[in-house]
């Protein structure tokens, strides 16, 4: 039996449920984990867009993670939205605080264009995040902001993960999905190679908080005790099952099904 596993959430609130710390909650329980949370953000957002942000004050994140772990406890932390600088410092002492591995999604941009994290708060990633990273899963444009290197193709991915392991990260998670091509190939990679996970790409707008899922996906996987290269497995195949069996709400970029393990596969 696979262990309940504790993941402590710091991240930005989705109103519309499809993407941070509502999909992270979903994502981990579905799988089979316990999940808890610091909330940094409190977002204004549907399908359509994000129209407003109202940021948590530094205090009441700190707060709130250290309530979690001086009780509870956390096996793995996976980070989202984190908005400012000072947010990012924060997460980084709090990092420090536990042996816990941390699975760093480094949420720049909502997929409707919204920014979700200052640009001077970039640098702080960079500095701060990537080297206490057992995990980190960036996109192409992330990738780019991180490296200052141009990524354009599949290639382009493994030297921006290069360079992320370089920095300090032990593992990235490349996410291909920017990249264009009727594939999506995503590669783990860590200092002792490289793990490919390629699939037909699915042709779908309903695709909002993706990458909050695969993040938490991987953290509730780590938190059971699952090696790094099982973990991100089983996290591919259930965002993959997730987009395919969309819901199709809303008039913009829709929700994944996250609870589909619960109905099954049938």
């Amino acid at each position: 039996m696979t262990a309940l596993g504790r993941v402590l959430i710091i991240a930005g609130s989705d109103s519309g449920g499809g993407a941070g710390i509502q999909a992270d909650i979903k994502t981990v329980t579905a799988l089979g984990g316990y999940a808890a949370t610091a909330l940094t953000a409190v977002t204004v957002q549907n399908t359509l867009g994000v129209t407003g942000v109202h940021t948590v004050p530094r205090n009441v994140i700190a707060a709130q993670a250290h309530a979690v772990l001086s009780d509870i406890g956390a096996d793995a932390i996976k980070t989202g939205m984190l908005g400012d600088v000072a947010t990012v410092e924060l997460v980084a002492e709090i990092l420090d605080e536990t042996v816990a591995p941390a699975v760093i999604d480094p949420v720049m941009v909502a997929k409707g264009g919204a920014s979700l994290l200052a640009q001077a708060a970039v640098a702080a990633v960079r500095d701060r995040l990537v080297r206490r990273a057992a995990l980190l899963t960036p996109n192409a444009p992330e990738a780019e902001a991180l490296t200052g290197l141009e990524v354009a193709t599949t290639d382009d991915l493994r030297r921006a993960g290069e360079a992320l392991l370089e920095a300090g990260a032990r593992a990235v998670l490349m996410k291909g999905g920017h990249v264009p091509g009727d594939r999506v190939v995503d590669i783990l990679m860590t200092h002792d190679g490289e793990t490919v996970f390629e699939g037909e790409r699915i042709d779908s707008r309903h695709t909002h908080g993706t990458g909050c899922t695969l993040a938490s996906a991987c953290a509730v996987g780590l938190a059971q005790g699952l090696p790094l290269t099982a973990a991100v497995a089983r996290a591919w195949d259930y965002v993959h099952e997730a987009m395919l069996r969309a819901p199709g709400f809303g008039a913009g970029h829709g929700p994944l099904d996250h609870g589909w393990p619960l109905r099954g596969k049938a």
